[in-house]
């Protein structure tokens, strides 16, 4: 069986840029850890990324503080993070889950078998995302969601995805 570790959206504006917080800073050595603790053939990242047209988005108009614009300081992955995620397969997402990386992930489960980790940030937005694309592209694959390892916009809503996931058969460790 195949672990394979996906760390989500580890980038300066979710952790101390203009969507960051004091959670997020918090869970910065817990996933340094994590990572270390897979081979980098079984790390997979995700990256939030937006053009400089994002206040003309639906997302934009919604969350109206630009951040992880293409190419901007607050778009690169954390300092800490980055050398970590040398050489692991990186996905740029323009939105909160990534169908791109579901589709490959179910392609790969049809050829061996794995089981699949989740960290990182917005435990309320961008894991249940894609913890939940995940799921519905794979329901017999299992997800895991370290909750020490991710964090929400507030402690309340990291809580209520944790909930969230629990609820949909995606175990929180």
């Amino acid at each position: 069986m195949r672990k394979i570790l996906i760390v989500i959206d580890m980038q300066n504006d979710f952790i101390d840029g203009a969507l960051g917080s004091r959670e997020a800073e918090a869970i910065v050595d817990a996933v340094k850890e994590k990572i270390r603790s897979y081979p980098v053939e079984d790390v997979i990242a995700t990256m939030d990324t937006h053009d400089e047209n994002y206040m003309e988005t639906q997302e934009g108009r919604n969350l109206p503080v630009p951040h992880c614009i293409r190419g901007t300081d607050g778009w690169k992955l954390h300092p800490e993070i980055a050398p970590l995620l040398a050489g692991a397969k990186i996905y740029e997402k323009p939105t909160f889950g990534s169908m791109e990386l579901a589709n490959d992930l179910k392609e790969l489960s049809g050829r061996e078998e794995i089981e699949l980790e989740l960290a990182g940030l917005r435990s309320d937005i961008c894991v249940v995302s894609n913890a939940l694309l995940l799921k519905a592209a794979m329901p017999e694959v299992q997800i895991c969601a370290d909750a020490a390892c991710c964090a929400g916009v507030t402690p309340q809503k990291h809580l209520a995805a944790l909930e969230t996931m629990r609820s949909c058969q995606i175990h929180v460790i």
